[in-house]
């Protein structure tokens, strides 16, 4: 059986915001298996919000992990993200999962990925997926010359301008803002 595809998730901390949108697109092969996939979830009543790319049983998996790493360190966000990429990267299973994170809180957005990397993205943007370089550019030149707009106009139209270009995204976006 072939493994789903990755899809875009993108980030963006600007005035005051910090959001997090990702399209809804799963493929099977060259397939679209499902158009609605929620890829975005609330952890802590909302204060940190996460968005995953690539298998989505494998992103789960993680995702109740990182809450694990939550709650043992006290809802610290970077050490949460650090313990889980140490325990991802060195675990057999963990090791094995194939997705990618994108955590973040009202002060910070990281990238964790299973080589052990917590990565705080330049210019407050990450970005993850197959369509993840095409939503970065984007939001970069929006931040650059449209900073009137808002954080989550920034990663809706970055989102849809991946899709307009990448084959596993698509114009099913869900954002959510981290509570303040």
């Amino acid at each position: 059986m072939e493994k789903l595809k990755s899809t875009t998730v993108v980030a963006v901390k600007h005035g005051g915001q910090v959001v997090i949108g990702a399209d809804g697109q799963a493929t099977l092969g060259n397939t679209i298996a499902k158009s609605s996939v929620n890829k975005i979830r609330k952890l802590q009543g909302g204060k940190i919000v996460t968005g995953f790319a690539g298998s989505t049983a494998d992103a789960f998996t993680l995702l109740e992990k990182f809450e694990e790493k939550l709650d043992a360190y006290g809802n610290n966000m970077k050490r949460a993200a650090v313990e889980l990429a140490k325990e991802w990267r060195t675990d057999r299973m963990l090791s094995k999962l194939e997705a990618m994170m994108v955590v973040a809180d009202a002060e910070d957005i990281l990238i964790i990925s299973g080589t052990g990397d917590v990565i705080e993205p330049d210019l407050a943007i990450a970005s993850i997926g197959s369509g993840s370089m095409y939503a970065q550019a984007a939001a970069r030149a929006l931040k650059k010359y449209a900073p009137h707009l808002t954080a989550e106009e920034m990663v809706r139209e970055s989102l849809n301008i991946a899709a307009d270009i990448c084959i596993y995204t698509n114009h099913n976006i869900i954002i959510e803002k981290v509570a303040m």
